[in-house]
């Protein structure tokens, strides 16, 4: 794709036309222009808001998830693009230019400085996360990044002058959207909790126990369970980081902190959903010290290839 628009590039600035042989082509109504080539890649699995040829894709959504958001920002980038190029189309028509070398300067114009969004690797990888980085782009990784966005100038701008949003109403998503945000990592940081104080927890215990009078079995025995031993106190030293997650996350959900709804925001990412992250840590890890019977939740095994 990339020598593909430098093709167009140089073709544009020589003002002449040429036809290609890979794949379909696309008339774009000016005969001056050359044909450009569709790609006919899938880049579905590789982007998270996929091209497909002539429309994008949002890739699996979530059912409590609404594109109406993100379709009202992708038409007003259309409607301002739109904009732009009949405004400048009309001043040359004013000054008397030619209208077909009018396009080719427009286009030409907005193909270079649009030429570094272009990426044709995996949209998912850390490749592009330095790329994006080499090319001065902008890479919003978390909610808490993105939303701020929400009521900058610039979009506050865009969106007034198209009668999109009015500023209280661009004001009014950005607060509902943090405090969502807020609600939605505590919702899950108090599920988290319910299960692992009501569930694993109890189930790690109780096979403790069962550990502990096998060993102490085994040593009235006068066998050698040195190994069984070293066994369970790697399990207690993991039921006790459990424990230790439990309360760290305990404390992160039950905090109230100063500040504004991005102060909020950013609390509910960096404190919950961080001491979500480590209890499911050790929580993966002791699924795989208690014994099945004693384990109360399915396992990936069990989910994928049994039940």
């Amino acid at each position: 794709m990339g020598d593909q628009l430098q093709d167009i590039i140089d073709q544009l600035e020589k003002g002449g036309a040429k036809s290609t042989k890979q794949g379909g082509e696309m008339e774009i109504g000016v005969t001056v222009l050359p044909k450009l080539p569709r790609d006919a890649g899938d880049r579905n699995r590789t982007s998270p808001f996929a091209f497909t040829g002539n429309k994008f894709e949002f890739r699996a959504v979530g059912s409590s998830q609404s594109v109406s958001g993100p379709n009202s920002v992708l038409n007003t980038i259309v409607a301002e693009s739109l904009d732009f190029i009949a405004t400048e189309l009309e001043k040359s028509a004013k000054a008397g230019k030619d209208f077909h070398k009018s396009i080719q300067e427009v286009l030409l114009g907005i193909i270079k400085e649009s030429k570094k969004v272009l990426f044709n690797g995996d949209g998912y990888s850390e490749e592009w996360h330095k790329e994006a980085e080499k090319r001065g782009l902008p890479n919003l990784r978390t909610t808490i990044e993105a939303l701020p966005v929400i009521i900058r100038k610039d979009s506050i701008d865009l969106f007034t002058k198209y009668k999109v949003y009015t500023e209280k109403e661009l004001q009014s998503r950005y607060v509902i959207l943090c405090e969502s945000y807020v609600k939605t990592i505590k919702i899950e940081g108090r599920t988290a909790l319910l299960m692992a104080k009501g569930m694993i927890l109890p189930a790690a215990i109780r096979y403790q126990g069962e550990v502990a009078t096998s060993v102490n079995a085994t040593k009235a025995a006068g066998v050698d369970n040195s190994a069984q031993l070293e066994f369970l106190k790697t399990f207690t030293a993991t039921i006790t980081d459990f424990q230790k997650a439990i309360a760290h996350l305990e404390k992160a959900v039950g905090d109230h902190p100063e500040g504004d709804d991005l102060a909020h925001a950013t609390h509910a990412r960096d404190h919950v959903l961080a001491n979500i992250v480590k209890l499911r840590i050790v929580s993966d890890k002791l699924e795989t010290m208690v014994a099945d019977d004693h384990w109360p939740l399915p396992t990936y095994r069990e989910m994928l290839f049994i039940k």
